[in-house]
């Protein structure tokens, strides 16, 4: 079953893309034809493109791991915040910060720190300080929320990335490159789609065409989390299952065991 359609992409808009003169020649592929200076995006391309990345992004889930949604451009930042809260997954939506995956242990002991002014809160220490100390602890865990909040739960570095706007987002892309980590993207045709793993042609400035594919893409990963639950219920049916097996029939060979002596026992009386 499709996940999307023309018409839905066509009443997103989807297929604009930017001014002819600021176009990325590499996106040549994706463009249907030029009308009034704009370059107008082949949505049939984009439905392809999105269908591949949703299998693929779907089977990435299945597995177990996290896919990491980074825009933080101002109309992607809500939109992406609450799909990727919807299906659970971290996210970046203020800034990007150099070195995030390359220098993952670092972000790591900068979640931790935010972790322990929360542990101070609960046991009291806070309480102890002076409102000097309260107010700078206070400054620095507001700016830590806003940095690292939608990677708090991110325990190892991401399987995939899903990223609005390429060209903003270039410092992800890069990293995610050098680190072999694919990478799933809205490309305007503005971009360079060839250092993308699974570019999607989309018109990457408009709400409606953001939460379209966002959505898109949140639905695979739910679908993704949902038949991983379910497989993790039928093993645990079947494992279920096997134990009651072998009991039964441990139960049978220790009652035919016993049979056999009484039968013995009665032929000795004999």
């Amino acid at each position: 079953m499709a996940r999307t359609t023309y018409q839905d992409l066509l009443d997103a808009g989807v297929h604009f893309g930017h001014l002819t003169r600021k176009w990325d020649p590499k996106m040549s592929k994706y463009i249907f034809m030029e009308r009034n200076g704009i370059h107008i995006i082949d949505l049939n391309k984009t439905l392809t493109k999105l269908e591949e990345a949703a299998s693929a992004i779907k089977q990435i889930v299945k597995s177990g791991r996290k896919v990491l949604f980074v825009a933080t451009k101002k109309q992607a930042k809500e939109i992406i915040a609450q799909q990727a809260k919807d299906v659970s997954m971290p996210f970046v939506t203020e800034r990007w910060l150099g070195g995030m995956l390359t220098n993952f242990a670092t972000v790591r002991k900068s979640i931790k720190k935010m972790g322990n002014i929360d542990k101070m809160q609960k046991d009291g220490t806070y309480d102890v300080l002076s409102k000097k100390e309260k107010l700078m602890i206070q400054r620095e865990r507001i700016k830590l929320e806003n940095l690292l909040g939608g990677i708090a739960d991110l325990n190892r570095l991401p399987a995939a990335l899903f990223i609005v706007d390429v060209k903003k987002e270039h410092i992800a892309v890069a990293e995610a490159m050098k680190l072999n980590i694919p990478t799933f993207a809205m490309v305007d045709t503005n971009s360079d789609p060839t250092n993308i793993d699974f570019p999607i042609p989309a018109n990457d400035d408009a709400t409606k065409s953001i939460n379209l594919i966002a959505e898109v893409i949140g639905k695979a990963i739910q679908e993704g989390l949902d038949e991983r639950k379910r497989d993790k219920e039928d093993e645990a049916e079947k494992e279920a299952a096997a134990s009651k097996a072998a009991i039964d029939n441990g139960a049978e060979v220790a009652e035919d065991a016993t049979a056999g002596k009484r039968t013995r026992k009665a032929k000795d009386v004999e």
